[in-house]
């Protein structure tokens, strides 16, 4: 599509040297010799290459301009398929808003490069380079005037370009935070209304938008000064024009054809020159975002590991550890040679105080992170060597803060099988005890929860989690808090739903209430990322350690 387009630039481009050429027939044969059949057919040509003119430019905006639409849309989701694919580190040191303007503003780059900077700056080369052919061979000393200022506006406008390049790298990092506030802003407004921070957040967005402001200040005034230079010098080459071309004239050097034709075609070179301010600063800020885009396209990817290539087709869910290290910061180790063994189909519970390293064991399990040393193995088989998308497959997560995407009830269980039919939809429900709250809703499970489920309460999207882990049929579970955001009548119902939900699988177990992992087959104690003690709950009571302070501390609250 893009070569039909070019081939259509020159059509277009051809078809407007028409008139100017013309000119010189007119004034120095036609209207001297009165020949009207002569006129006529000039006259026809002239319309012809009007239309031939119109009609290109139509298709030229209609494939193009279409075709760069086409990319900007197809960069897109290869961006957002890319961004998806990038491991959860990633996304720990990386504002979401930032994302987002990565995905939806930098890739716009693509219509001024395809659409109608490709069209501009094309044809303008063409035009530029035919009139210079064609300006020599009406006067070569005119057309070398000309070329002085000419080059010194392309020295001017190649420096301009050097500097404004890093202006618009910045300015898309600039946009990405300013966005990535924005949408914290508007994401945390309960925090921001409960504290009655509108007024910090108002200057801290200010300060975001008059940094922007400064960066585009910069990129309008080097812009300015080309475009005011090539006013000024191409003014100066007109002038002197006016005078060479009036001085041959008088001299009879040159007809008065030719030297409206070369003010013509001098006015089709100039013109696309002085256009190149503006091409120049619109494919400088496409390439610069382009430039942003590139960089995460090369970004590794989780699947990118040449080591995974074991596909598991059916997991029992046997899970191992033999001294597992890891640290999110160089020399800083969150886990020290952890090493512990979950069988198939065992309920495992992790305990301990804030920050021991529970939650990275959860996310070594599922492969959100690897180890830094040691290793781990399912079913035998090295984690690190198994393919994700095969592991994942068989992978049920419910979260402490749990996410709902907004849409209704039922769509937000189907998330983790779609193909589900109404018999599965239905014991998962009832399974997770959501029946008890939707069956007073007028809409039922087709009732809209908001944005991340804020219409719900904590107890009713938790539920809603579980429903969604029910239905998904995993082999292997992680229960991060599960119950955490619970009343007790809800986490009483939760926990016979659990106790379903757990039968059979491979379990994993994070929790603070210790009342709720008692028939857990092996608690582990994680202290300062080290296993303390392991056991069930009878063997660490009776052992007196740092399970049975846990619990009866929280026996007496």
């Amino acid at each position: 599509m893009v070569f039909i387009g070019l081939l259509l630039i020159i059509f277009s481009k051809a078809a407007s040297f028409v008139a100017p050429l013309s000119l010189k027939m007119l004034m120095d044969d036609i209207i001297p010799n009165k020949d009207l059949n002569q006129l006529k057919i000039l006259i026809g040509v002239v319309i012809l290459a009007i239309l031939i003119q119109s009609i290109t430019s139509f298709l030229l905006t209609k494939i193009l301009s279409v075709q760069a639409q086409y990319l900007i849309a197809e960069l897109r989701t290869q961006v957002q398929k890319k961004i998806l694919g990038l491991p959860i580190r990633f996304f720990d040191n990386t504002k979401s808003g930032a994302l987002v303007s990565r995905i939806m503003t930098d890739v716009e780059g693509v219509r001024n490069l395809i659409g109608t900077g490709l069209i501009q700056l094309v044809g303008g080369t063409i035009t530029a380079l035919v009139s210079l052919v064609l300006l020599l061979q009406i006067s070569p000393s005119m057309t070398l005037f000309t070329l002085i200022p000419l080059g010194v506006f392309a020295v001017i406008a190649l420096k301009a370009f050097k500097i404004i390049r890093p202006i618009f790298r910045a300015r898309g990092k600039i946009n990405a935070e300013v966005t990535g506030r924005l949408t914290e802003t508007l994401g945390g407004i309960r925090v921001i209304k409960g504290f009655n921070a509108a007024e910090q957040e108002s200057v801290i967005f200010e300060k975001g938008v008059y940094k922007l402001f400064l960066n585009v200040k910069k990129s309008l005034t080097a812009t300015a000064f080309m475009t005011s230079s090539a006013t000024f010098l191409l003014g100066l080459a007109t002038t002197g024009i006016m005078g060479i071309g009036g001085y041959k004239i008088m001299m009879e050097a040159l007809t008065l054809g030719e030297f409206l034709s070369f003010t013509f075609l001098l006015g089709l070179m100039v013109a696309p020159i002085v256009q190149m301010s503006n091409i120049g600063s619109q494919l400088t800020e496409a390439l610069a975002g382009l430039d942003r885009t590139e960089e995460l396209m090369n970004e590794e990817e989780e699947s990118d590991d040449s080591n995974r290539v074991l596909s598991l087709k059916n997991i029992e869910g046997a899970i191992s550890f033999k001294d597992v290290c890891f640290a999110y910061e160089d020399e800083k180790e969150v886990l020290h040679s952890i090493s512990f063994e979950a069988k198939a189909g065992e309920t495992i519970a992790l305990v301990g105080s804030s920050g021991s390293g529970k939650s990275t064991i959860a996310g070594l399990v599922a492969t959100f992170i690897n180890p830094d040393k040691g290793t781990i193995t399912i079913d035998g088989n090295p984690l690190t060597a198994v393919t994700l998308e095969s592991y994942r497959k068989h992978l049920g997560v419910v979260l402490q803060d749990e996410f709902l995407f907004e849409g209704t009830i039922k769509e937000n269980i189907l998330y983790a099988r779609p193909d589900a039919d109404e018999t599965q939809l239905k014991e998962a429900v009832i399974a997770a005890y959501v029946n008890e709250f939707t069956d007073r809703f007028e809409d039922g499970l087709n009732t809209l929860i908001g944005e991340r489920g804020v219409k719900l309460s904590g107890g009713q999207r938790q539920r809603i989690a579980i429903a969604r882990a029910i239905l998904a049929n995993p082999s292997i579970l992680i229960l991060d808090e599960a119950t955490s955001n619970l009343d007790t009548q809800s986490e009483a119902l939760i926990q016979k739903s659990l106790t379903t939900l757990t039968e059979g699988r491979t379990t994993f177990v994070i929790a603070h209430r210790l009342s709720t992992i008692r028939k857990a087959h092996k608690i582990l104690v994680i202290e300062e990322g080290k296993i303390v003690e392991q056991g069930t709950h009878e063997v660490l009571i009776n052992s007196q350690g740092r399970y049975y302070e846990l619990f009866t501390y929280q026996a007496k609250i």
